[in-house]
Protein backbone atom coordinates (compact mmCIF):
# COMPACT_ATOMS: atom_id res chain seq x y z
CA UNK A 1 0.00 0.00 0.00
CA UNK A 2 1.46 3.35 -1.07
CA UNK A 3 2.08 5.98 1.59
CA UNK A 4 0.00 8.48 -0.38
CA UNK A 5 -3.35 8.39 -2.13
CA UNK A 6 -1.96 10.27 -5.16
CA UNK A 7 0.71 12.76 -6.19
CA UNK A 8 -1.49 15.73 -5.28
CA UNK A 9 -0.76 15.19 -1.61
CA UNK A 10 2.95 15.90 -1.97
CA UNK A 11 3.00 18.63 -4.63
CA UNK A 12 4.66 21.97 -4.02
CA UNK A 13 2.74 24.94 -2.66
CA UNK A 14 3.19 26.77 -5.98
CA UNK A 15 1.83 23.83 -7.99
CA UNK A 16 -1.16 23.50 -5.66
CA UNK A 17 -1.92 27.22 -5.80
CA UNK A 18 -1.73 27.31 -9.60
CA UNK A 19 -4.01 24.28 -10.00
CA UNK A 20 -6.55 25.48 -7.44
CA UNK A 21 -6.63 29.00 -8.87
CA UNK A 22 -7.32 27.57 -12.33
CA UNK A 23 -10.11 25.36 -10.95
CA UNK A 24 -11.56 28.33 -9.09
CA UNK A 25 -11.57 30.44 -12.25
CA UNK A 26 -13.44 27.67 -14.09
CA UNK A 27 -16.06 27.39 -11.36
CA UNK A 28 -16.59 31.15 -11.13
CA UNK A 29 -17.01 31.35 -14.90
CA UNK A 30 -19.84 28.82 -14.62
CA UNK A 31 -21.86 30.93 -12.16
CA UNK A 32 -24.32 32.84 -14.32
CA UNK A 33 -27.33 33.42 -12.05
CA UNK A 34 -25.74 35.37 -9.19
CA UNK A 35 -26.59 39.02 -8.40
CA UNK A 36 -24.76 41.68 -10.38
CA UNK A 37 -22.65 42.82 -7.43
CA UNK A 38 -21.48 39.27 -6.81
CA UNK A 39 -20.61 38.82 -10.48
CA UNK A 40 -18.65 42.07 -10.43
CA UNK A 41 -16.66 40.92 -7.39
CA UNK A 42 -16.06 37.51 -8.96
CA UNK A 43 -14.60 39.18 -12.03
CA UNK A 44 -11.78 40.47 -9.81
CA UNK A 45 -10.89 37.04 -8.42
CA UNK A 46 -7.76 35.75 -10.14
CA UNK A 47 -6.22 33.49 -7.49
CA UNK A 48 -7.24 31.81 -4.25
CA UNK A 49 -5.84 34.81 -2.37
CA UNK A 50 -8.59 36.96 -3.97
CA UNK A 51 -11.44 34.94 -2.44
CA UNK A 52 -12.06 37.47 0.39
CA UNK A 53 -13.39 39.83 -2.28
CA UNK A 54 -16.49 37.61 -2.39
CA UNK A 55 -19.15 37.49 0.34
CA UNK A 56 -19.47 34.55 2.71
CA UNK A 57 -22.33 32.13 2.08
CA UNK A 58 -23.98 30.94 5.30
CA UNK A 59 -26.26 27.99 5.96
CA UNK A 60 -29.08 30.41 6.73
CA UNK A 61 -28.59 31.97 3.28
CA UNK A 62 -28.61 28.56 1.64
CA UNK A 63 -31.76 27.60 3.54
CA UNK A 64 -33.52 30.78 2.38
CA UNK A 65 -32.45 30.17 -1.21
CA UNK A 66 -33.74 26.61 -1.07
CA UNK A 67 -37.10 27.69 0.27
CA UNK A 68 -37.43 30.12 -2.62
CA UNK A 69 -36.05 27.77 -5.31
CA UNK A 70 -36.17 24.14 -4.11
CA UNK A 71 -34.37 21.89 -3.76
CA UNK A 72 -30.89 23.45 -4.23
CA UNK A 73 -31.63 27.16 -4.11
CA UNK A 74 -30.90 27.81 -7.77
CA UNK A 75 -27.27 26.71 -7.51
CA UNK A 76 -26.17 25.05 -10.74
CA UNK A 77 -25.72 21.33 -10.09
CA UNK A 78 -24.90 18.42 -12.39
CA UNK A 79 -24.48 14.64 -12.28
CA UNK A 80 -26.96 14.37 -9.40
CA UNK A 81 -28.13 10.88 -8.44
CA UNK A 82 -29.23 11.57 -4.86
CA UNK A 83 -31.03 14.27 -2.92
CA UNK A 84 -30.31 14.27 0.84
CA UNK A 85 -31.91 16.19 3.69
CA UNK A 86 -30.04 17.49 6.72
CA UNK A 87 -31.56 19.26 9.75
CA UNK A 88 -32.79 22.74 8.92
CA UNK A 89 -33.94 21.37 6.57
CA UNK A 90 -31.17 21.82 4.03
CA UNK A 91 -30.98 19.68 0.90
CA UNK A 92 -27.72 18.42 -0.56
CA UNK A 93 -27.06 16.70 -3.88
CA UNK A 94 -25.04 13.52 -4.19
CA UNK A 95 -23.62 11.53 -7.06
CA UNK A 96 -22.55 8.03 -7.98
CA UNK A 97 -19.44 9.57 -9.53
CA UNK A 98 -16.15 8.10 -8.36
CA UNK A 99 -15.41 9.23 -4.78
CA UNK A 100 -17.67 12.25 -5.28
CA UNK A 101 -17.24 13.39 -1.65
CA UNK A 102 -13.44 12.75 -1.71
CA UNK A 103 -13.46 10.41 1.29
CA UNK A 104 -11.01 7.93 -0.25
CA UNK A 105 -8.08 10.18 0.61
CA UNK A 106 -8.97 10.00 4.30
CA UNK A 107 -9.60 6.25 4.35
CA UNK A 108 -6.26 5.68 2.62
CA UNK A 109 -4.54 7.82 5.26
CA UNK A 110 -6.26 5.67 7.90
CA UNK A 111 -4.61 2.60 6.39
CA UNK A 112 -7.78 1.14 4.87
CA UNK A 113 -7.36 -0.65 1.56
CA UNK A 114 -8.12 -3.67 -0.60
CA UNK A 115 -7.68 -6.24 2.17
CA UNK A 116 -10.20 -4.58 4.50
CA UNK A 117 -13.89 -5.11 5.14
CA UNK A 118 -15.39 -1.86 6.44
CA UNK A 119 -18.38 -1.93 8.78
CA UNK A 120 -20.02 1.35 7.79
CA UNK A 121 -22.10 2.50 10.75
CA UNK A 122 -23.07 5.89 9.36
CA UNK A 123 -26.72 6.44 8.49
CA UNK A 124 -27.90 5.74 4.96
CA UNK A 125 -31.30 7.45 5.13
CA UNK A 126 -31.98 11.12 4.35
CA UNK A 127 -28.49 12.26 5.44
CA UNK A 128 -25.53 11.37 3.18
CA UNK A 129 -22.86 10.18 5.64
CA UNK A 130 -23.33 6.47 4.90
CA UNK A 131 -23.02 7.04 1.16
CA UNK A 132 -20.06 9.39 1.64
CA UNK A 133 -17.98 6.82 3.50
CA UNK A 134 -19.08 3.97 1.25
CA UNK A 135 -17.91 5.86 -1.84
CA UNK A 136 -14.56 6.43 -0.12
CA UNK A 137 -14.27 2.75 0.77
CA UNK A 138 -14.93 1.81 -2.86
CA UNK A 139 -12.26 4.29 -3.95
CA UNK A 140 -9.61 2.46 -1.89
CA UNK A 141 -10.85 -0.97 -2.95
CA UNK A 142 -12.28 -2.04 0.41
CA UNK A 143 -15.36 -4.23 0.85
CA UNK A 144 -18.29 -2.60 2.65
CA UNK A 145 -20.79 -3.96 5.17
CA UNK A 146 -23.51 -1.25 5.03
CA UNK A 147 -24.47 -1.62 8.68
CA UNK A 148 -26.04 1.77 9.36
CA UNK A 149 -26.96 2.73 12.91
CA UNK A 150 -28.53 0.88 15.84
CA UNK A 151 -29.23 -2.82 16.52
CA UNK A 152 -25.95 -3.24 18.37
CA UNK A 153 -26.24 -6.97 18.96
CA UNK A 154 -26.76 -7.54 15.24
CA UNK A 155 -23.78 -5.26 14.55
CA UNK A 156 -21.63 -7.56 16.71
CA UNK A 157 -22.97 -10.66 15.01
CA UNK A 158 -22.33 -9.26 11.55
CA UNK A 159 -18.84 -8.03 12.47
CA UNK A 160 -17.96 -11.52 13.69
CA UNK A 161 -19.44 -13.48 10.78
CA UNK A 162 -18.25 -11.12 8.03
CA UNK A 163 -14.86 -10.65 9.75
CA UNK A 164 -14.83 -6.89 9.46
CA UNK A 165 -11.43 -5.33 9.97
CA UNK A 166 -12.33 -1.64 9.91
CA UNK A 167 -15.05 0.57 11.35
CA UNK A 168 -16.53 3.75 9.90
CA UNK A 169 -18.94 5.80 11.99
CA UNK A 170 -19.22 8.29 14.81
CA UNK A 171 -16.46 8.13 17.44
CA UNK A 172 -18.73 6.93 20.27
CA UNK A 173 -20.55 4.08 18.57
CA UNK A 174 -17.58 1.78 18.07
CA UNK A 175 -17.12 1.66 21.84
CA UNK A 176 -20.75 0.60 22.23
CA UNK A 177 -20.21 -2.22 19.72
CA UNK A 178 -17.03 -3.37 21.43
CA UNK A 179 -18.66 -3.36 24.87
CA UNK A 180 -21.61 -5.35 23.55
CA UNK A 181 -19.17 -7.84 22.02
CA UNK A 182 -17.40 -8.14 25.38
CA UNK A 183 -20.71 -8.77 27.12
CA UNK A 184 -21.56 -11.49 24.59
CA UNK A 185 -18.11 -13.07 24.81
CA UNK A 186 -17.45 -12.34 21.12
CA UNK A 187 -13.99 -11.43 19.87
CA UNK A 188 -13.96 -9.01 16.94
CA UNK A 189 -11.21 -8.38 14.40
CA UNK A 190 -11.59 -4.61 14.01
CA UNK A 191 -8.13 -3.02 14.01
CA UNK A 192 -8.79 0.24 12.12
CA UNK A 193 -11.35 3.00 12.60
CA UNK A 194 -12.19 6.01 10.44
CA UNK A 195 -14.50 8.31 12.36
CA UNK A 196 -16.32 11.59 11.89
CA UNK A 197 -19.54 13.36 12.77
CA UNK A 198 -18.34 14.31 16.26
CA UNK A 199 -15.28 15.03 18.35
CA UNK A 200 -12.81 12.20 18.97
CA UNK A 201 -11.85 12.83 22.58
CA UNK A 202 -8.29 11.89 23.61
CA UNK A 203 -9.52 9.44 26.25
CA UNK A 204 -11.67 7.64 23.69
CA UNK A 205 -8.81 7.45 21.17
CA UNK A 206 -6.65 5.98 23.93
CA UNK A 207 -9.36 3.42 24.72
CA UNK A 208 -9.26 2.24 21.12
CA UNK A 209 -5.49 2.27 21.04
CA UNK A 210 -5.39 0.10 24.16
CA UNK A 211 -7.57 -2.40 22.31
CA UNK A 212 -5.24 -2.46 19.32
CA UNK A 213 -7.40 -0.22 17.11
CA UNK A 214 -5.81 2.65 15.18
CA UNK A 215 -8.47 5.39 15.13
CA UNK A 216 -8.21 8.49 12.92
CA UNK A 217 -10.78 11.21 12.34
CA UNK A 218 -11.83 13.45 9.48
CA UNK A 219 -13.66 16.75 9.25
CA UNK A 220 -16.41 16.52 6.66
CA UNK A 221 -19.87 17.97 6.08
CA UNK A 222 -22.88 16.94 4.03
CA UNK A 223 -22.56 20.10 1.94
CA UNK A 224 -18.84 20.00 1.20
CA UNK A 225 -17.68 16.41 1.58
CA UNK A 226 -14.23 15.89 3.07
CA UNK A 227 -12.59 19.10 4.30
CA UNK A 228 -9.61 17.84 6.30
CA UNK A 229 -8.35 14.60 7.78
CA UNK A 230 -5.78 13.07 10.09
CA UNK A 231 -2.86 10.95 8.98
CA UNK A 232 -0.88 8.50 11.08
CA UNK A 233 1.31 11.43 12.18
CA UNK A 234 -1.71 12.74 14.15
CA UNK A 235 -0.46 16.32 14.10
CA UNK A 236 -3.43 18.44 13.16
CA UNK A 237 -5.72 17.79 10.20
CA UNK A 238 -4.50 18.03 6.62
CA UNK A 239 -6.74 20.01 4.29
CA UNK A 240 -8.21 17.97 1.44
CA UNK A 241 -6.90 18.66 -2.06
CA UNK A 242 -10.38 19.41 -3.44
CA UNK A 243 -11.19 22.41 -1.26
CA UNK A 244 -9.79 25.81 -0.36
CA UNK A 245 -9.96 26.59 3.36
CA UNK A 246 -9.90 30.06 4.90
CA UNK A 247 -9.97 30.97 8.59
CA UNK A 248 -11.91 34.20 9.10
CA UNK A 249 -13.15 36.36 11.94
CA UNK A 250 -16.57 34.93 12.98
CA UNK A 251 -19.45 36.87 11.50
CA UNK A 252 -17.26 38.39 8.78
CA UNK A 253 -15.33 37.24 5.74
CA UNK A 254 -12.06 38.78 6.86
CA UNK A 255 -9.10 36.40 7.22
CA UNK A 256 -7.54 36.21 10.69
CA UNK A 257 -3.81 36.42 11.33
CA UNK A 258 -1.95 33.12 10.75
CA UNK A 259 -2.42 30.83 13.74
CA UNK A 260 -5.37 32.75 15.20
CA UNK A 261 -8.65 30.98 15.88
CA UNK A 262 -11.50 31.85 13.53
CA UNK A 263 -14.39 30.45 11.55
CA UNK A 264 -13.71 27.85 8.88
CA UNK A 265 -14.86 29.02 5.44
CA UNK A 266 -14.59 26.52 2.60
CA UNK A 267 -14.70 26.81 -1.18
CA UNK A 268 -15.47 23.49 -2.84
CA UNK A 269 -13.79 22.85 -6.18
CA UNK A 270 -16.42 20.24 -7.07
CA UNK A 271 -17.78 21.39 -10.46
CA UNK A 272 -20.97 19.35 -9.92
CA UNK A 273 -21.93 21.37 -6.83
CA UNK A 274 -19.70 24.41 -6.31
CA UNK A 275 -20.06 26.16 -2.96
CA UNK A 276 -18.00 29.34 -2.80
CA UNK A 277 -16.86 30.71 0.56
CA UNK A 278 -19.31 28.52 2.47
CA UNK A 279 -19.19 29.24 6.21
CA UNK A 280 -19.22 26.07 8.28
CA UNK A 281 -19.84 27.75 11.64
CA UNK A 282 -16.89 25.77 13.05
CA UNK A 283 -13.83 27.28 14.71
CA UNK A 284 -10.27 26.23 13.96
CA UNK A 285 -6.81 27.66 13.31
CA UNK A 286 -4.02 27.08 10.81
CA UNK A 287 -0.97 25.16 12.03
CA UNK A 288 2.51 26.18 10.97
CA UNK A 289 4.57 23.94 8.70
CA UNK A 290 3.61 20.67 7.07
CA UNK A 291 2.79 17.26 8.44
CA UNK A 292 5.63 14.88 9.35
CA UNK A 293 3.86 12.28 7.20
CA UNK A 294 5.06 14.13 4.07
CA UNK A 295 1.72 15.55 2.91
CA UNK A 296 2.31 19.17 2.03
CA UNK A 297 -1.09 20.84 2.17
CA UNK A 298 -2.09 23.30 4.87
CA UNK A 299 -3.03 21.88 8.24
CA UNK A 300 -5.70 23.06 10.66
CA UNK A 301 -5.93 22.27 14.35
CA UNK A 302 -9.21 20.43 14.01
CA UNK A 303 -12.55 21.33 15.52
CA UNK A 304 -12.22 24.00 18.24
CA UNK A 305 -15.87 24.83 18.89
CA UNK A 306 -18.64 26.70 17.14
CA UNK A 307 -18.68 30.26 15.91
CA UNK A 308 -22.29 30.39 17.04
CA UNK A 309 -24.20 28.32 19.59
CA UNK A 310 -24.99 25.54 17.14
CA UNK A 311 -23.58 22.38 18.69
CA UNK A 312 -23.04 18.85 17.43
CA UNK A 313 -24.37 16.22 19.85
CA UNK A 314 -24.27 12.50 19.06
CA UNK A 315 -23.25 13.41 15.52
CA UNK A 316 -26.26 15.72 14.91
CA UNK A 317 -26.33 19.51 14.93
CA UNK A 318 -28.62 21.20 17.44
CA UNK A 319 -29.36 24.80 16.49
CA UNK A 320 -30.68 27.75 18.52
CA UNK A 321 -33.67 28.07 16.20
CA UNK A 322 -34.69 24.49 17.06
CA UNK A 323 -34.67 25.39 20.76
CA UNK A 324 -36.81 28.43 19.96
CA UNK A 325 -39.31 26.17 18.18
CA UNK A 326 -39.43 23.96 21.26
CA UNK A 327 -40.35 26.94 23.46
CA UNK A 328 -42.92 28.21 20.98
CA UNK A 329 -44.66 24.83 20.82
CA UNK A 330 -45.71 24.99 24.49
CA UNK A 331 -47.49 28.11 25.78
CA UNK A 332 -46.52 27.44 29.41
CA UNK A 333 -42.79 27.21 28.61
CA UNK A 334 -40.90 30.47 29.07
CA UNK A 335 -37.36 29.32 28.31
CA UNK A 336 -35.32 26.23 27.44
CA UNK A 337 -31.63 25.39 27.58
CA UNK A 338 -29.86 22.45 25.92
CA UNK A 339 -26.77 21.16 27.75
CA UNK A 340 -24.24 18.90 26.03
CA UNK A 341 -22.10 16.79 28.35
CA UNK A 342 -20.26 13.47 28.43
CA UNK A 343 -20.84 10.24 30.39
CA UNK A 344 -19.02 6.96 29.80
CA UNK A 345 -17.34 8.28 26.61
CA UNK A 346 -20.74 9.12 25.11
CA UNK A 347 -22.48 12.41 24.41
CA UNK A 348 -25.39 13.23 26.71
CA UNK A 349 -28.07 15.82 25.98
CA UNK A 350 -30.02 17.37 28.82
CA UNK A 351 -32.84 19.83 28.10
CA UNK A 352 -33.81 22.16 30.92
CA UNK A 353 -37.27 23.64 30.45
CA UNK A 354 -38.73 26.51 32.45
CA UNK A 355 -42.37 25.68 33.08
CA UNK A 356 -44.89 26.25 35.86
CA UNK A 357 -45.91 22.59 35.81
CA UNK A 358 -45.84 21.04 32.35
CA UNK A 359 -45.58 17.36 31.50
CA UNK A 360 -41.95 16.22 31.16
CA UNK A 361 -42.98 13.28 28.96
CA UNK A 362 -44.76 15.60 26.52
CA UNK A 363 -41.70 17.84 26.45
CA UNK A 364 -39.51 14.81 25.77
CA UNK A 365 -41.63 13.96 22.73
CA UNK A 366 -41.25 17.52 21.44
CA UNK A 367 -37.50 17.40 22.03
CA UNK A 368 -37.18 14.18 20.01
CA UNK A 369 -39.36 15.60 17.22
CA UNK A 370 -37.78 19.04 16.92
CA UNK A 371 -34.15 18.36 17.85
CA UNK A 372 -34.04 14.93 16.16
CA UNK A 373 -32.37 13.52 19.29
CA UNK A 374 -33.54 11.94 22.52
CA UNK A 375 -32.35 13.51 25.74
CA UNK A 376 -33.09 13.89 29.42
CA UNK A 377 -35.73 16.54 30.12
CA UNK A 378 -35.58 18.47 33.39
CA UNK A 379 -38.47 20.83 34.24
CA UNK A 380 -37.33 23.81 36.32
CA UNK A 381 -39.12 26.74 37.94
CA UNK A 382 -39.74 29.83 35.80
CA UNK A 383 -36.91 32.34 36.17
CA UNK A 384 -34.38 29.77 37.39
CA UNK A 385 -32.28 29.42 34.23
CA UNK A 386 -29.26 31.75 33.88
CA UNK A 387 -29.86 35.01 32.07
CA UNK A 388 -26.68 34.79 30.04
CA UNK A 389 -28.15 34.57 26.54
CA UNK A 390 -27.19 30.91 26.09
CA UNK A 391 -29.75 28.45 24.77
CA UNK A 392 -27.16 25.74 24.02
CA UNK A 393 -24.39 25.13 26.54
CA UNK A 394 -21.51 22.78 25.69
CA UNK A 395 -19.94 21.49 28.92
CA UNK A 396 -17.64 19.02 27.16
CA UNK A 397 -13.89 19.55 27.24
CA UNK A 398 -11.63 18.83 24.27
CA UNK A 399 -8.20 18.46 25.80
Amino acid sequence: MSDYYDDLETRSADAREAAQSAALQSILAGVTNAPDDWQAAAAEVRTTADLPKLPVLRKSDLSDWQKARPPFGGIRVSNVNYVFQSPGPIYEPGSLGADWWRMGRFLHAAGIGTTDIVQNCFGYHLTPAGHMFESGARAVGATVLPAGTGQTELQVEAAKHVATTAYAGTPDYLKIILEKADALGVELGIVKAAVGGGALFPSLRQYYQDRGIACLQCYATADLGNIAYESAAMEGMIVDEGVIVEIVTPGTGDPVAPGDVGEVVVTSLNPDYPLIRFATGDLSAVMEGTSPCGRTNMRIKGWMGRADQTTKIKGMFVRPEQVAQLVAQHEEVSKARVIASRAGEQDVMTVQIESAGGDADAYAQSVASLLKLKGKVVVVEPGSLPKDGLVIEDQRTYD
